[in-house]
């Protein structure tokens, strides 16, 4: 099976010993996009903690991926949440798009899955926006509010926040 890594290597070797008259449609450039992934999607999987787990339906598409996260401590306890992230062609120069596809109720993440980090935005009022020098890594910060409900909630009633929650991961995230 063919996978991007092997053919950004085989690319890699072909470089000035063929013309773009005799390149095949196997061996056309890879994008900036794609060289990028290979060594961030590296760096990506030798940092993630032991709660989270990624993957590629298509191992030829690093682009577009999941992420599984079960926390061991803390309000999602015992909950299993699966992200995607498609990163999208312009990258590294847009940011990429991630959705939260289990239920949740998080001051940071709507009902529908809708993520708010100022790191995804474009740019953003407190410079903390996306940035070509940031890279996938950058993406496991879940520090900014968007869900104002399950914020408000939150702070209002903690022992009752965390009672949604545990309801929450009980019918979406086992």
């Amino acid at each position: 099976m063919l996978t991007l890594a092997s053919k950004l290597k085989r690319d890699d070797g072909l470089k000035g010993s063929r013309t773009a008259a005799t390149a095949s449609d196997s061996t056309r450039r890879v994008s900036v996009r794609d060289k990028l992934l290979v060594k961030e999607v590296a760096e990506l999987e030798a940092n993630l903690p032991c709660t989270c787990k990624v993957h590629f339906p298509d191992p030829n598409k690093l682009h577009c991926f999941q992420l599984t996260v079960t926390p061991d401590e803390g309000y999602y306890q015992g909950g299993k949440f699966q992200f995607e992230t498609e990163v999208p062609d312009a990258y590294n120069m847009v940011p990429p798009k991630v959705k939260c596809l289990t239920k949740i109720w998080h001051p940071n993440i709507t009902e529908t899955g809708e993520i708010c980090l100022s790191l995804l935005r474009e740019h953003s009022i407190d410079g903390t926006g996306w940035a070509p020098t940031r890279t996938l890594k950058d993406l496991l910060n879940f520090d900014d509010p968007l869900n104002i409900e399950a914020a408000e909630h939150h702070l209002r009633d903690k022992e009752d926040f965390r009672n949604k929650v545990d309801d929450y991961i009980k019918r979406y995230a086992r």
